[in-house]
């Protein structure tokens, strides 16, 4: 049994099955901010920012590059949507008898090119461009397990295996 979770052992960012070798230091993932509306009235002790189900605020995702790279303008691509996927092995700390197991990760995400940073040229150094997708699908697996998937233009969101939009779809 995986008691303790420690950290991310390590990690590949592909695009379409290929492997990005340009990617540096750390992926910046998501914020999941929920749209909400605020609630008050009477029966209301003040105010409740009420979440909307399944409704988020612009989410984004920064990939930077150490150089750049043929993989960062292939990712620049400002008509098509490109899809990333993150593989990775988390390491965790077996509770009852302190070995060291590992699960996988997999992060799978489809967005637009939102911005791209060129970086600084100097010499000897890396230049830490990045490009950054405007996110429209995202789905976290642990353990091959889907955990969360969102799509925000197929109105599907998906919290641990449950479809907490299945009723909404139906009655619209």
């Amino acid at each position: 049994m995986y008691n303790i979770p420690s950290k991310i052992n390590s990690f590949n960012v592909y695009k379409d099955g290929t492997k990005l070798v340009g990617i540096s230091d750390e992926v910046t993932l998501p914020d999941f901010e929920s749209l909400t509306e605020t609630l008050s009235g009477p029966g209301i002790l003040g105010e409740i920012d009420d979440p909307t189900v399944g409704h988020f605020q612009s989410m984004e995702m920064e990939i930077p590059f150490r150089t750049m790279d043929r993989d960062l303008f292939i990712l620049s691509d400002d008509i098509s949507s490109v899809t990333v996927t993150l593989r990775g092995s988390i390491q965790y700390t077996v509770n009852d008898s302190g070995a060291t197991a590992f699960k996988p990760m997999r992060i799978v995400v489809r967005g637009k090119n939102k911005g791209l940073t060129g970086g600084k040229a100097k010499q000897g150094t890396g230049t830490a461009s990045s490009i950054k997708l405007e996110l429209l699908y995202i789905l976290i697996e642990i353990d091959n397990i889907t955990e969360i998937e969102l799509d925000k233009l197929n109105f599907i969101y998906k919290v641990h295996g449950k479809d907490l939009l299945e009723k909404v779809r139906k009655m619209c």
